[in-house]
C-alpha cells in the first residue's frame, strides 16, 4: 500500500499559474535583448551584458521548471 502511494505521488505535476508569468517574462527579455542588439549607431554594453546574463538564468529556471511537468 505504501509503495503505491508513493508512486502516485511522484507522477504529480508541479504546475503553477506563476510559471505561465516565468515564461512571460523570458520572452519579454529575449525580445528586449534582441532588440538591443540590433541598434546601429552606439549600442548600450552593459545592458546587453546585463539583459544576456538575466535570459540565461531565466532559461535555466524555464528549463528546470518545465522538467518538472514532465518528469
Amino acid at each position: 500500500m505504501f509503495l503505491a502511494e508513493t508512486a502516485t505521488e511522484a507522477v504529480e505535476s508541479t504546475y503553477s499559474h506563476f510559471d505561465i508569468f516565468m515564461l512571460v517574462f523570458t520572452i519579454l527579455i529575449a525580445a528586449g535583448l534582441f532588440r538591443l542588439l540590433l541598434q546601429r549607431p552606439r549600442k548600450n554594453v552593459l545592458a546587453i551584458g546585463f539583459s544576456t546574463v538575466a535570459l540565461l538564468v531565466f532559461l535555466a529556471a524555464d528549463y528546470k521548471m518545465v522538467s518538472g511537468w514532465v518528469w
